[in-house]
């Protein structure tokens, strides 16, 4: 498909044209971007794609407004914004683009929507109040990323459109780091299936270095782990696994005569040469050799049943 030209409404602006754009001038950057709300921009033609304004939908015509009635919805009838609207149908070529592995594009993709997009679906529709984030609500990124619109006294006309393109750049980073941080997981989670398998029946799963585990732990069933060692840096490092991901709280903690205390103290206290630092929260700790981390994981799995 050849795009010369990428239209959204003038004015002031929202995460899900933002965020749509992102996409979009991934994908064709080639192509003009354009903010308008003259009917000679906004209507279907050649080489366009229209969104967040024009109020249609239609994939034929490259048109993705979701202001008119009936509005697009999914298929559990939540509504979609441009956002959902752009991501569900460029979405994938965009994680392409970020040279995502074909065999994780659905999995990703899908990830993104539910965690992601959808918030900003529910939230530009006013299906979601942003007082749901409680005393974070001013610090949602859709919330964040209309603080950078110009003030309303603000005289120059060009002042929502350089607006526009400096909250783009913000748009840009957070969504790619979205896509960088979901794809690291689906190769954590292959990595980290394979130590449990590795791990038989003992309660502490060793990692080759760190990333995210938990999601993993809990889809093997593995209820039985309770603590995680792996290399950081010059050492390494224990820590525990939190119950869910709603919760700070841990299956198992470190034990509590090591609370905040560091290197000889915690030789002491922990009865293991090595240890090097333990969090006052007891949710990590340190060793300076593997050996010591096993020893001080095995010390910490024995205080806890």
């Amino acid at each position: 498909m050849t795009v010369d030209t990428l239209v959204t409404h003038s004015g002031g602006f929202h995460a899900d044209e933002l965020l749509s754009s992102v996409i979009l001038t991934r994908l064709f950057p080639a192509a003009k971007l354009v903010r308008s709300r003259d009917p000679k921009w906004i209507t279907p033609g050649e080489g366009k794609i229209i969104y967040d304004v024009g109020r249609l939908y239609d994939v034929d015509q490259n048109i993705f407004d979701h202001h008119q009635r009936p509005n697009p919805l999914r298929p559990d009838d939540q509504p979609y914004s441009s956002f959902g609207l752009i991501w569900h149908h460029f979405g994938r070529d965009y994680l392409r683009a970020h040279t995502v592995p074909e065999a994780d594009i659905d999995a990703v993709h899908a990830s993104i929507d539910a965690t992601f997009v959808l918030p900003v679906d529910l939230m530009d529709n006013g299906a979601l109040e942003p007082s749901a984030a409680g005393p974070l609500a001013s610090l949602t990124l859709p919330v964040l990323l209309e603080t950078l619109k110009p003030p309303f006294d603000a005289r120059d006309p060009e002042a929502d459109d350089q607006a526009f393109l400096q909250a783009l750049t913000v748009a840009r980073a957070f969504l790619e780091a979205a896509v960088g941080t979901k794809s690291a997981k689906r190769r954590a989670d292959a990595l980290v299936t394979q130590a449990i398998v590795n791990a038989g029946d003992s309660r502490i799963l060793e990692l080759p270095s760190g990333m995210p585990f938990r999601s993993a732990v809990e889809k093997a069933g593995a209820d039985y782990l309770l603590f995680v060692i792996h290399p950081r840096d010059d050492d390494w490092a224990l820590t525990t696994i939190r119950k869910n991901a709603d919760t700070f709280e841990s299956r198992a903690d470190l034990p509590e005569a090591w609370a905040g205390l560091t290197d000889g103290a915690l030789e002491a206290a922990s009865g293991v040469p090595g240890a090097k630092f333990c969090h006052n929260a007891r949710f990590i700790a340190v060793a300076a050799t593997r050996e010591a981390v096993v020893e001080m994981a095995r010390r910490a799995v024995a205080a806890a049943i």
